[in-house]
């Protein structure tokens, strides 16, 4: 591990004062990634500024918003009652994420951030865009079954990791950053970035600034919500397909609908396409897998990973189907995570 300097920030300005100008400094929330990478040899910051000590409050606003710190435990939100009685989405989300210990220690802020656990990613001797700009892909014709098949590019089909990502992202979440040039709001739809040819730039965020907060709209359905993450064993497993959906039915009529998959896409991925086939529809298994279908056209596997297109159409129509009372048929894409 290449030697840094260690800081401790009591504020977001003074974790700005502690980076300073240094280009290679980084903030560190619970460590669960960053200490990971910086171990490998993927990350070399020559200085450290420890965010815990940024705010970890779960706010009811008076517009019926939730801000969550950026210090928050993943643990901690989960357990949250608000959380739990207005967004289950998000509860179910991250405890279908990693183990209890790392829960415990994970911040939301960090999740946000964490990096892709793709294999080749973590092998410096193997090439990666990611990694090393320019060196190319290996995954492409390698071993790729957890990677993309929706936003990919030929210089990068890596996959984000995160399961709380993917509930934020069907909450319509927002993003709060500081940073030298000030504070400001991102959707995080919007926070991610696809690779393109630049697949080393993951976020939108400029050089130090930091995520202080993530808001969560008030919605009037978000206790009839759900997350389902398919995966190879029943725990500490990354998701090949997750969704996260949420939805207004009236009369047997869909009136309102979110939905986001996981495991697809180098961010959390929102269905928007299926979304609009979905608002005004009747709520049946043959509109959420007309929905489904129309997601996922644009979807491309590779040669380990085809098989996700088929399994995120059905998980859709399967997480639909349970929230809305609607037996489907043939559900055999896994329990709820």
């Amino acid at each position: 591990m290449t030697p840094f300097t260690y800081a401790k920030a009591d504020s977001a300005p003074d974790a700005l004062r502690l980076a300073g100008d240094d280009a290679g400094a980084r903030y560190l929330g619970g460590g669960t990634n960053l200490v990971d990478l910086m171990r490998e040899g993927i990350e070399r910051p020559a200085t450290v500024v420890d965010v815990t000590g940024l705010s970890d409050a779960i706010t009811t606003e008076d517009d019926g918003s939730l801000t969550i710190g950026a210090a928050t435990t993943n643990a901690a939100l989960a357990a949250n009652t608000a959380v739990r009685e207005r967004y289950p989405v998000l509860a179910r989300a991250i405890l279908g994420g990693a183990s209890g210990q790392i829960r415990n220690m994970a911040t939301v802020g960090g999740n946000i951030l964490q990096r892709t656990r793709c294999t080749y990613f973590y092998d410096d001797a193997a090439r990666c865009n990611k990694r090393v700009p320019g060196a190319g892909c290996d995954a492409v014709g390698g071993f790729n079954r957890n990677h993309a098949v929706l936003g990919a590019s030929p210089d990068c089909i890596a996959t984000h990791p995160s399961d709380m990502a993917v509930a934020l992202a069907a909450l319509d979440a927002v993003v709060h950053l500081d940073g030298p040039g000030g504070a400001r709001i991102v959707p995080l739809v919007d926070f991610h970035i696809l690779p393109g040819d630049t697949p080393d730039v993951e976020t939108v965020l400029r050089r130090h600034e930091l995520v202080t907060a993530v808001s969560l709209p008030a919605l009037s359905f978000g206790a009839r919500s759900a997350y389902r993450k398919i995966r190879d064993r029943a725990s500490y497993a990354f998701a090949l397909v997750s969704v996260a959906a949420a939805i207004d039915v009236d009369g047997g009529t869909i009136r309102d609908v979110r939905l986001a998959l996981g495991g697809v896409a180098a961010k959390p991925w929102r269905a928007a396409i299926a979304e609009g086939l979905l608002r005004g529809k009747p709520a049946t298994e043959a509109s959420f897998a007309a929905a489904a279908a129309a997601e996922l056209a644009g979807a491309k596997g590779y040669r380990d990973n085809a098989f996700k297109i088929e399994l995120a159409k059905r998980t859709i129509v399967a997480v639909l189907g349970e929230l809305t009372g609607i037996a489907v048929f043939g559900d055999r894409t896994g329990v709820d995570a």
